[in-house]
């Protein structure tokens, strides 16, 4: 998925956010040269830098559905983050090369499952050997040759036994995973070698579990993960995940608008807000990060910002960082028919989830097309009224007309409901008509 022409990625996007065709193309298209520029020479690789992007626009329009289907789609290390949840550096909380931490910590992850999958027939016989020894333990050495036939007789059956899982049901002990080792969640990595040093100290890093005993479907998945640390080498999987960070890595930074300081804007946190923005400026400019895979270098992690702006300007972040981010994408508010499309036309939209749901209880559920369009006019009219909060509305005015149908759903197994333009007028017209009660109900 790592090398998908522009128009691919935007025909996989189409599937699951409706319109925003300008920050799709413009995705799109910075993630097509990263492929490009690994064809490359290393020389002129070293030159050609991402082009970050700044993308704004209201909430509920399609920033952070972009990312996440982004996530999924691609082959690549990446990671959403929330620029409001860092502090400046001398400040309480999580400095901004944490995310880079993270970013590390997802690439590993992802190039040890691709390797898994690489070796997974190599993982597999280790599995079943070892379960197989705990139920017929190894001869002794120097026992007869007439014994060691029998022997290799009996493991082969057992072979084709555990092969139809046949042995599923049987006890055997196994260790358990160390639980002993301690999460990186973000620290420092000065932090990170004291964690270690203490759980050392203790005894109990990179040591064996507790010996359990467990049924053999269930020794499996524990196995699994031991086969993989005993058949993979931890430096070179390290090593890939670091390149493959330097060469691929994503950075999702949302609620950019949120370390914004207003020029109308006096308060005290200012000064934290603009000292968290002077922290990232070496990171999405490029600078070398301390992670558990070593030193990564950020000159080629593509950065992608996003913020409503409601209360701030792109122009109110410092201009270092805006220079940082040259491509600028703006995002269109959502109209009826949008919001129309939103209801009906993605993969899994509303309105499937719903059927599906309501599925499992045995109700069939309808919509006739007049309902689709009153409920898009509803959940504008509400957003027009109270807070623009874009296609969250629909997810909002959804529930409230499906609240009763849902919660009685078990004494309509086996009939088909049809929701009509009638009943949505009954369970939304009303509460949107009535300012005050769209603020609390809607």
């Amino acid at each position: 998925m790592d090398n998908l022409t522009p128009k691919e990625i935007v025909g996989h996007l189409d599937k699951y956010v409706i319109g925003q065709d300008d920050a799709k193309k413009t995705i799109a298209v910075a993630l097509r040269n990263r492929y490009r520029r690994m064809q490359l020479s290393e020389e002129m690789q070293q030159d050609v830098t991402p082009k970050n992007i700044l993308m704004i626009g209201s909430t509920g329009v399609g920033k952070t559905e972009i990312a996440r289907r982004l996530a999924k789609m691609m082959n690549l290390p990446f990671i959403k983050v929330e620029a409001s949840k860092y502090t400046e550096v001398g400040f309480v909380g999580r400095d901004v090369e944490s995310m880079i931490r993270d970013l590390a910590a997802t690439s590993l992850a992802l190039v040890r499952e691709e390797e898994n999958e690489k070796n997974r027939e190599k993982i597999a016989n280790y599995i079943e050997n070892k379960i197989i020894e705990k139920l017929l333990p190894p001869l002794p050495k120097g026992a007869s040759e007439q014994k060691q036939r029998e022997y290799d007789a009996s493991f082969a059956k057992m072979q084709e036994k555990f092969a139809r899982g046949e042995l599923d049901h049987l006890m055997v002990k196994v260790n358990m995973p160390n639980k002993a080792e301690l999460p990186e969640d973000g620290l420092p990595p000065q932090m990170i070698q004291v964690q270690e040093s203490i759980v050392k100290v203790l005894g109990g890093f990179g040591k064996k579990g507790p010996e359990k005993e467990v049924t053999v479907a269930e020794a499996k998945k524990i196995l699994e993960q031991e086969a993989s640390e005993v058949l993979l080498d931890e430096e070179k999987l390290k090593e890939l995940a670091r390149e493959k960070v330097e060469k691929g890595g994503i950075v999702f930074l949302d609620e950019v608008d949120k370390i914004a300081v207003s020029s109308a804007s006096q308060s005290r946190q200012d000064p934290s807000k603009e000292g968290v923005q002077r922290d990232l400026l070496p990171i999405v400019e490029g600078s070398a990060v301390s992670t558990k895979l070593g030193v990564v270098n950020t000159d080629h992690i593509l950065f992608i910002a996003a913020g409503a702006f409601h209360l701030s300007k792109p122009s109110d972040l410092i201009p270092e960082l805006q220079g940082r981010f040259p491509l600028r994408v703006e995002l269109e508010s959502l109209n009826e028919e949008t919001l129309y499309r939103i209801l009906t036309e993605p993969k899994h939209s509303l309105v499937k989830q719903y059927q599906a749901l309501l599925a499992v209880e045995g109700v069939t559920l309808e919509f006739e097309e007049e309902a689709l369009r009153a409920i898009a006019h509803y959940s504008l009219l509400a957003n027009e009224k109270t807070e623009d909060i874009g296609a969250r509305r629909l997810h909002t005015v959804m529930e409230k007309l499906l609240e009763e149908i849902s919660f009685e759903a078990d004494m309509h197994s086996g009939e088909t409901v049809t929701i009509t333009k009638a009943l949505v007028d009954e369970k939304v017209g009303n509460v949107v008509e009535d300012e005050d009660m769209t603020r609390y109900i809607l």
